[in-house]
């Protein structure tokens, strides 16, 4: 009896501890590929913050979203765009943020977003959404590494890039690449630390696109921008040849976490992502 009520005991704690540290639910995974989802949709304003992603900002345009736990999945669904269609139409949003009280069919939108798709009137409006597959970007992958990190614990956020991440390596000047931890504040992590930098920062998307970010420093807080991009450039309507694929070099111009152009949620179709969750 005894037994039975330390077991009881200590599964009622793992309970706990796992929600209050912000555990992903079982079988979690962010919007990918061709799914659409419906549900709700409500909105909010996130100030001047990043949102639970820990961005710098929000978007200039103020076009974000917020997902339920579910979804959100630890972080996975940071940097992804949806597009959300409503009673009046369809805007693009940047997830940069978790909703506590969402569940897996409810969203919510920045107000800017929401009066893109509903009155605001209403308050709640029913919605489909989808991820937006290689949205295209300004500029490549910014790179910023975390106050408090070093050369003994690496963490550093990954920016504009677009589909979810499947995964993050890194490696200092000397040795080879070693897998990060992603963290639920968006942030990848090496608790043994790799060094002084600079470092070698290679990203993976859930679609198996990769790209690497070179000579990024040990500069906390500060977003190292690069030329470095997971995704393709779209196709140019004029006849004039397409620009060739950036190089993997840190460059100073271009912008970050800036939202693409609208579209319908109709109009875009989705690869099937690599290791998708299935429930």
């Amino acid at each position: 009896m005894a037994g039975t009520g330390v077991a009881a005991l200590a599964a009622a704690l793992g309970v706990t501890l796992a929600v209050r540290g912000g555990a992903a639910p079982a079988c979690a995974a962010p919007p990918s590929g061709g799914t659409v989802h419906r549900g709700t949709a409500s909105f909010y304003d996130g100030g001047r913050s990043g949102g639970t992603c820990s961005f710098p900002g929000p978007p200039a345009d103020r076009l974000y979203a917020a997902v339920g736990s579910s979804q959100y999945a630890n972080a996975a669904a940071c940097g992804s765009y949806l597009d959300v269609t409503g009673p009046k139409g369809t805007v693009r949003v940047l997830v940069m943020d978790q909703c506590a009280g969402c569940g897996s069919s409810k969203i919510d939108l920045s107000e800017e977003a929401f009066a893109r798709i509903a009155d605001r009137s209403q308050g709640i409006a029913s919605v489909a959404y989808r991820a937006v597959v290689d949205p295209p970007l300004d500029g490549g992958l910014t790179f910023r590494i975390k106050g408090g990190a070093s050369q003994w614990w690496f963490a550093v956020q990954v920016g504009n890039h677009g589909n979810p991440l499947r995964s993050v390596e890194a490696k200092g000047p000397t040795g080879g690449f070693r897998k990060t931890t992603r963290q639920a504040d968006n942030y990848w992590t090496v608790d043994d630390g790799i060094g002084p930098g600079p470092y070698t920062i290679q990203v993976t998307d859930v679609y198996g696109h990769q790209s690497t970010g070179t000579g990024i420093r040990m500069t906390p807080r500060k977003v190292q921008r690069t030329t470095a991009s997971l995704v393709a450039a779209p196709p140019s309507a004029s006849p004039t040849p397409a620009s060739p694929s950036p190089s993997p070099s840190t460059s100073p111009t271009p912008t970050a976490e800036s939202a693409a152009p609208t579209t319908t949620v109709e109009a875009l179709a989705g690869a099937a992502p690599l290791a998708a969750a299935r429930c």
